[in-house]
């Protein structure tokens, strides 16, 4: 019997929320209603401000409550909206905003906000979070955990398939009988940084501004010496190595490098670091996902690169690119309700399967 679930999905794009109604249930997951909303900018202001300088504990404790709040509006618009009834949702899949990602150091952790408690309180509706820490406490990276639902929805494709999410970080799923996946590296999150730092524009249209530029081959070759990108598998990156320290640690060295050639550079980055991975597997298709799916010149860019793969985007396949995520935390909320394990163990480098999330009613 089917049962209805919620998603909420904000990545490290932190371009907007996305929230989906799915129909569950143990053989599928059905895409019913969805809508992005709008991220709040002081609260986007905030959050990159804790990122990527010193910030106190109560700042830290607000921007929880403040996620918390904008989710349940968010949530309660949708409902409101789709007249859909808080009786009839069985729970909400969150997965919340992504403050600090540390799976390799001496206390490995990923911190998540968006007050869980704030959000039930206000819908009606339980809300399961707090998926990343089970899977550290068992020696995982904590991510990418896109791969379970990717092997899920799209087990019944007879070819060598892969899946590619673009969203702030790029991951790939490799399915199979032994499913694999993990973070190949920087997806949207530096180009979004350097429009918006260069033109205030939240993202690069179409690729049109990466177009209009070229490629420095030195400043190139200087990002693609970032260690992340030699480390084997499984591995899990975040905002805490790809931002703007690091990037401008690269431009320091090239200062003669035009505004539209540095994006254009990135662009290349993104695509590059992604076949790279690709190629070392057989892959035959790749479905891609995410908000990267919709960049027209990073899509060219992986077809140039991927000349001998198939290279077609989900919804080709029957389930959205722009909502794949969100539908996945929905997934990852029928699982837990139902007590079931999620089998991520073969990526994340955890000892074992486990039911992953917290409840909050």
């Amino acid at each position: 019997m089917s049962e209805l679930y919620i998603g909420v999905m904000s990545g490290t794009s932190l371009d907007g929320v996305d929230v989906v109604l799915c129909k569950i249930d143990s053989n599928s997951c059905e895409l019913v209603f969805s809508c992005e909303y709008p991220f709040d900018d002081d609260l986007k202001e905030d959050i990159l401000g804790a990122i990527n300088t010193s910030t106190t504990l109560k700042a830290i404790g607000e921007i929880d409550t403040r996620l918390g709040k904008l989710y349940a509006n968010y949530i309660t618009a949708f409902m409101d909206h789709y007249k859909i009834s808080q009786k009839d949702v069985i729970a909400i899949g969150l997965h919340g905003q992504t403050l600090w990602h540390e799976p390799n150091g001496e206390y490995p952790f990923s911190m998540q906000l968006g007050n869980a408690s704030v959000i039930t309180a206000q819908t009606g509706v339980s809300v399961v979070s707090d998926f990343r820490q089970k899977d550290i406490a068992l020696g995982g990276q904590g991510a990418p955990f896109a791969p379970a639902f990717h092997q899920e929805i799209f087990s019944n494709i007879n070819r060598k398939t892969a899946v590619l999410n673009i969203g702030g970080m790029a991951n790939i799923s490799i399915l199979g009988e032994k499913l694999l996946g993990y973070d190949t590296g920087c997806g949207n999150v530096l180009l979004d940084y350097w429009i918006f730092y260069n033109h205030g524009k939240v993202y690069d249209k179409d690729g049109e501004w990466a177009e209009s530029g070229h490629v420095s081959a030195e400043l190139l070759d200087s990002m693609l010496s970032e260690p992340y990108f030699k480390k084997e598998a499984p591995k899990s990156c975040g905002r805490e190595l790809f931002n703007a320290k690091w990037l401008e640690k690269h431009l320091e060295n090239f200062p003669l490098v035009i505004s539209e050639d540095v994006q254009a550079t990135l662009l290349e980055l993104t695509a590059l670091t992604i076949a790279n991975e690709v190629k070392k597997t057989s892959t035959e298709l790749l479905i891609v996902c995410g908000g990267g799916a919709r960049n027209a010149a990073l899509m060219k860019k992986l077809h140039v690169e991927l000349k001998d793969i198939d290279v077609m985007l989900s919804d080709k396949y029957g389930v959205s690119s722009e909502f794949m995520e969100a539908m996945a935390f929905a997934w990852l909320a029928y699982k837990r309700i139902h007590k079931e394990k999620v089998e991520l163990s073969s990526v994340t480098g955890a000892s074992r399967d486990s039911i992953l999330g917290c409840i909050y009613e």
